[in-house]
C-alpha cells in the first residue's frame, strides 16, 4: 500500500467521501472524478467495484487506528491513565475539520450491515479487533481476563457512541468527558474483581 500512491489515494478519498456523503451517497464517478485517478487504474486496483474498496477503506483505516492505539496504550503503565490518554489524543482528532473527514466504520457498518455481508463482516472485525487490542492492555496490567473482555467491549461502546456525538458536535469535547469516566470505571472493575478474590 504505501508503495501504490494510486490505490492509497483512491482508497483515501473514498474514505472522505463515505464520510460526508454515506455509502449509497457515493458513487465510483465520484471518487474517480475527486480522486483524480483514470477509472482504468481504479477497476485494475479495485475490480470488485465500490464495495471492495470500502471493504479496502476499512481496513486501511482499522490499521492506522491499531498502529496509534498501540502507541497510546503504551506510554503509561497505569491502566487509568494510559486509556484516559488515549481518548484525549482521540478527542484531539475530532477537533480538526479535516480529519473528521476520515471514515468513521461505525457510521459506514450502520448504513450497510443489513444489505452488505462482507461490509459488515469486515467492519465486526474491526471492532473485535480493537477490542482486543484493549482487553491485552488491561491483562498486562493485572485485570482478570474475564474483567478485561468485558471492559474492553464497554470502552470501544463508549468510544463508538461519543466519537458519533463529537462527529455531529465538530469537537471531541464529549470524548473528554468519556476520558474523565475511565478511572473511575476501571477502579470500580478493579475493586470488584479484589473483592471477589478476598
Amino acid at each position: 500500500m504505501k508503495n501504490n500512491p494510486t490505490k492509497r489515494l483512491i482508497l483515501e478519498t473514498a474514505a472522505q467521501l463515505f464520510q460526508k456523503q454515506g455509502y449509497h451517497g457515493t458513487g465510483i464517478n465520484q471518487i474517480i472524478e475527486v480522486s483524480g485517478t483514470p477509472k482504468g487504474s481504479l477497476y485494475y486496483h479495485f475490480p470488485n467495484g465500490k464495495e471492495q474498496i470500502a471493504q479496502e477503506a476499512i481496513k486501511l483505516v482499522k490499521e492506522h487506528i491499531v498502529e496509534q492505539t498501540k502507541l497510546d496504550l503504551q506510554q503509561d503503565k497505569d491502566a487509568s491513565e494510559a486509556f484516559r490518554r488515549h481518548i484525549l489524543n482521540i478527542a484531539d482528532f475530532y477537533d480538526s475539520d479535516n480529519d473528521t473527514e476520515w471514515l468513521k466504520i461505525g457510521t459506514l457498518a450502520s448504513e450497510t450491515a443489513a444489505t452488505h455481508e462482507e461490509l459488515r463482516s469486515t467492519c465486526e472485525l474491526a471492532f473485535k479487533e480493537w477490542q482486543g487490542l484493549y482487553a491485552d492492555a488491561l491483562i498486562s496490567r493485572g485485570y482478570p481476563e474475564k474483567a478485561a473482555g468485558t471492559l474492553a467491549i464497554t470502552i470501544n461502546v463508549l468510544l463508538e457512541g461519543a466519537t458519533t456525538i463529537s462527529l455531529i458536535a465538530g469537537n471531541g469535547d464529549t470524548l473528554r468527558i468519556i476520558a474523565e469516566q475511565i478511572p473511575i470505571l476501571l477502579h470500580r472493575e478493579n475493586s470488584v474483581q479484589e473483592d471477589i478474590q478476598i
